[in-house]
């Protein structure tokens, strides 16, 4: 983990995290597959995730009074139990067939979301069986490629929440995944001293970057920045894609 090609895609990936954190889950989703240009994708995660906890800690400043507690209190179960999953089938469970399927599901959403005809829908309630689907759904995937925003979206976009809150309610729910994944990482050797040592270092990018994130999403008008979204859905979704299945 040296030379000037590592650091450049490092910051990178350190700015995605905090602009994620920052209220745009979306672009959270390209640190990984940036980083795993230059070193290897498990060491990748593994060297996020201090960078992702850290900048969690701004996050949650920056929404403490935006969030949906219903949408926490069904998600949260969830993905709990997913993280579960994950940390009990991460010797047999192939990780490009999981981040495969997450694009795919994530593009097949996104596209029905964009080329839906008509008057918008009318607000959906945050049911409790879909959440914790979607919930556990989003914590296995969190847990093995940090890829657990489009799950998250697919949950909580029909529900039409306001822009804050709906950026709020993911800083909460993946601050509180990241901080549990900690004890599994450790576990299987994907957090270290020396990848520690580097995560502190990049934690200074990122947290600016919070900030950074935060204000753009103050800026954006609503109806744009949900637009931004669903593309950015599609996207990401399509590059998870081809990481998983080419």
């Amino acid at each position: 983990m040296e030379g000037w090609a590592f650091w450049t895609a490092a910051t990178v990936a350190a700015v995605l995290v905090g602009m994620a954190k920052g209220g745009l889950p979306m672009v959270g989703l390209l640190s990984v597959p940036i980083l795993s240009l230059v070193i290897p994708p498990v060491a990748a995660a593994g060297l996020l995730l201090p960078i992702y906890v850290v900048s969690d800690l701004f996050g949650l400043y920056a929404y403490r009074r935006a969030f949906d507690a219903r949408v926490l209190a069904i998600f949260v179960p969830g993905m709990t139990a997913g993280v579960g999953l994950g940390w009990a089938t991460a010797s047999v469970t192939p990780e490009w067939l999981v981040t495969g399927l997450v694009g795919l599901i994530g593009a097949a959403f996104a596209l029905f979301l964009i080329l839906r005809r008509g008057a918008e829908p009318a607000p959906r309630p945050a049911r409790v069986a879909p959440g914790l689907f979607w919930g556990a759904v989003a914590g296995f995937t969190s847990f093995v490629s940090h890829a657990g925003a489009p799950p998250y979206q697919i949950y909580t976009l029909p529900l039409r929440m306001e822009k804050a809150v709906f950026a709020g309610t993911a800083t909460i729910a993946f601050a509180y995944v990241n901080a549990i994944k900690l004890v599994p990482y450790w576990a299987l050797g994907q957090i270290n001293l020396g990848n520690l040592k580097i995560a502190a270092v990049l934690a200074v990018p990122a947290s600016l970057a919070v900030f950074a994130g935060y204000r753009l999403v103050k800026w954006l008008p609503e109806a744009l920045f949900f637009r931004l979204v669903t593309w950015a859905l599609l996207l990401v979704s399509l590059r998870l894609m081809w990481e998983g299945f080419a």
